[in-house]
């Protein structure tokens, strides 16, 4: 179990992912800004995604643990690193994973002044949080924790796997106000989730009834995890079938959800700006190829009489650990249900403060004195704030930002970002038009990149589009 341990530490520390874009946001020079804020200033007249290459996310992290914290060179041992870092995490502490890859997505003005969008990406999501009291009895054992009552509701975590279909609508309503919505349908293609888990496992020293020194106790055990999309590929033979059957899902053969965004834009005067917006409001509802699993009640283990036959007999002792795995079934069933449930979608918020500044002349010069508004604005600096609801509470990042317009076609943003990860997060993204041509690239933690061993959080977002301004 030790070795399992050593395993999961280190390389879930290195691949955990977060859902903050705190680059993207309000970065108005990238088409897919409007993905986060539906009511974002649109300039531009159309934008046409790269199949396969408009957006391509990923980003990783981990609230309690690095690579560098478990492989660092020192005179102690790794065993002594994973045991510090059990007693230092929190069961708070998670690992999450985002992973996006942008299908199609396209944009344009119509003549009533709406911006319409729309498109197709595929999502990974997935969350666990440290099981600190599971992590200590299966890294120490028991022996020293007598009487000490090892949680089992710290089993948190889920995953969703799917194709998102949207469509949007973004519309300048005065001189200060732009609002905007986003239709979505979900098409799930594999789903778990095991979360609101209760009981406890505790050593007490056994009495004069017992029949052993200790006893091992499970009380009010009630664990469960539901799945959609797992029973049937149990049954299919190989990956590649397996493969086949997951995409098959992604054109609405899996189960449906539908969910909104919404998000605004307001001008205070020529140089404050406030904009936020709310994403995934929505649910999930598993019907399909559902398969859930429950574990609860009560069992009581003081040891085990083992007779030991003669040789001759040619009888053996392993009986004894199959009559106690059917004990515990049968004081702990494991009841599987084919229930159909609802998931809602993990809510995320942004919000904005900036004060924008200077404006280009016709030379693209800056004039820093004259304050403009929207596009025109060569200087942007401010506030953004993240949540995401996840199922122990929301999780918070406050970035401070600068963004400029270097040229008419090159521009750039960096951020400092304070998160469950780092409270010293540097990140940069550039955006650069070759012609119609649109090429963006965004990274997080940059100051970590000489050593990203050291990192607890790494991101990176690029993409190519097309884009056709206003004339």
């Amino acid at each position: 179990m030790q070795h399992y341990l050593t395993i999961i530490l280190s390389l879930v520390g290195f691949f955990a992912i977060s859902q903050n874009k705190q680059i993207l946001y309000g970065f108005d020079d990238v088409p897919q800004s409007l993905m986060l804020n539906p009511g974002m200033k649109v300039t531009q007249k159309k934008h046409y995604g790269i199949p396969f290459l408009s957006q391509i996310h990923f980003n990783g992290g981990s609230s309690g643990v690095s690579v560098y914290d478990i492989f660092k060179d020192g005179s102690d041992n790794i065993n002594d690193r994973i045991t510090a870092k059990i007693f230092e995490m929190k069961n708070t502490d998670f690992f999450t994973a985002t992973q996006q890859l942008e299908l199609i997505n396209f944009g344009w003005r119509a003549k009533n002044e709406i911006y319409f969008s729309g498109g197709i990406y595929q999502e990974f999501d997935f969350i666990a949080y440290f099981p600190r009291d599971l992590a200590i009895l299966a890294w120490e054992g028991n022996r020293d924790y007598l009487d000490y009552e090892f949680d089992l509701g710290e089993i948190s975590t889920t995953g969703d796997f799917m194709t998102v279909y949207h469509f949007g609508l973004n519309k300048q309503i005065t001189d200060k106000l732009t609002v905007g919505a986003r239709l979505k349908l979900y098409s799930s293609m594999f789903s778990y989730r095991s979360v609101n888990n209760a009981g406890t496992f505790v050593t007490t020293l056994g009495d004069e009834n017992s029949e052993n020194i200790y006893e091992h106790t499970v009380r009010n055990a009630d664990v469960t995890v539901e799945t959609s999309g797992y029973a049937s590929l149990r049954e299919l033979d190989g990956a590649s079938q397996v493969t086949n059957e997951i995409l098959g899902r992604a054109f609405f053969g899996g189960n449906f959800g539908v969910g909104v965004d919404l998000g605004f834009t307001y001008d205070f005067n020529e140089a404050w700006t406030l904009s936020a917006s709310a994403q995934d409001v929505g649910a999930i509802f598993h019907s399909k190829d559902v398969e859930n699993y429950r574990a609860h009640g009560n069992y009581t283990l003081d040891g085990i009489n083992l007779i030991f036959p003669p040789l001759s007999q040619g009888e053996s002792t392993f009986p004894y650990y199959d009559d106690l795995e059917d004990e515990i079934e049968r004081e702990i069933p494991i009841d599987t249900l084919h229930n159909s449930y609802t998931q809602l979608r993990p809510v995320k918020f942004n919000a904005a403060l900036s004060f924008g500044f200077g404006r280009f002349n016709a030379s693209g010069d800056c004039d820093c004195l004259n304050m403009g508004g929207g596009k025109l604005h060569k200087q942007n600096v401010g506030l953004q704030f993240y949540s995401i609801f996840r199922p122990k509470g929301p999780q918070m990042a406050g970035t401070l930002f600068y963004h400029r317009r270097l040229t008419d076609y090159l521009s750039a943003k960096a951020t400092y970002t304070v998160d469950s990860y780092s409270l010293s997060n540097v990140g940069l993204g550039v955006s650069a038009d070759i012609g119609k041509i649109n090429f963006y690239i965004a990274a997080d933690n940059l100051i970590k990149y000489g050593n990203l061993a050291k990192a607890k959080s790494v991101s990176l977002q690029l993409g190519f589009n097309i884009i056709i301004d206003e004339e």
